[in-house]
């Protein structure tokens, strides 16, 4: 793999499985509000998208949005950040791709702050060269202006990079700053979501990714064994 590869990393549904503390935060918020209060299952789709927009959808409007985020994070930063696990067969395929050369970050929607508490947690660290995040002003928050962000500090070139991430936001994001992308299927967002905002290649599991990228950065007509191509 060339060395001026970069391959950007969702956290959020792509290197762990976030769901229990997510969700429950999310309906600790709610609780706090007085606001009815779905169940986990019922908040999967709010794991990956910006937060806030996330509230304003729950609770029917802007005016409780803010509130609702300062009341999840004061749950999440304390406790729901580590009710967290990484996906199986994540850790062998961070350490062949390093092995192999190349230049590996984590751009995630969610704050860098707790991002990069995750990543350490986990033993992940020492195989990213950056934690991109957001600021817990909803700076960055959108990926297309993370992934700018992520672009101008690490002068990586667009066209030697990959977006890997399981929302449809990953890759309009990626695309948005002249990066392909590849959609992760055992993350939370479906095959479709993915497909439609125009993801490369599809990966029904961590190990496919190895043949992806490759398949990705080169013969891109070509389907990967474990892999599929969106048709």
């Amino acid at each position: 793999m060339p060395t001026e590869t970069a391959l950007f990393f969702d956290l959020d549904g792509t290197l762990t499985d976030p769901k229990p503390g997510i969700t429950g935060s999310i309906q600790y918020a709610l609780r706090k509000l007085d606001r009815p209060v779905p169940s986990q299952d019922e908040l999967a789709w709010c794991i990956g998208p910006p937060l806030r927009a996330s509230f304003v959808t729950l609770l029917g409007g802007e005016s409780l949005a803010d509130r609702a985020v300062e009341l999840y994070r004061e749950r999440f930063g304390e406790v729901g950040l580590f009710e967290n696990s990484v996906y199986p067969g994540i850790e062998p395929v961070l350490a062949a791709l390093s092995g192999a050369g190349a230049r590996i970050f984590v751009a995630t929607s969610k704050p860098h702050v707790f991002a990069r508490r995750i990543i350490d947690h986990f033993g992940l660290t020492c195989h990213f060269g950056h934690v991109f995040g957001s600021e817990l002003d909803g700076t960055r928050v959108h990926k297309a202006e993370l992934l700018a962000y992520a672009l101008e500090q690490t002068g990586a070139d667009p066209s030697h990079a990959l977006m890997i991430g399981d929302r449809s936001h990953d890759v309009l994001g990626a695309k948005a700053n002249g990066i392909d992308a590849i959609g992760v299927t055992y993350g939370y967002g479906s095959r479709e979501e993915l497909i439609a905002a125009g993801a490369l290649q599809l990966c029904a599991s961590p190990r496919a990714i190895l043949e992806a990228i490759p398949a990705a950065l080169g013969a891109r007509g070509k389907s990967s064994a474990g892999c599929r191509q969106p048709r």
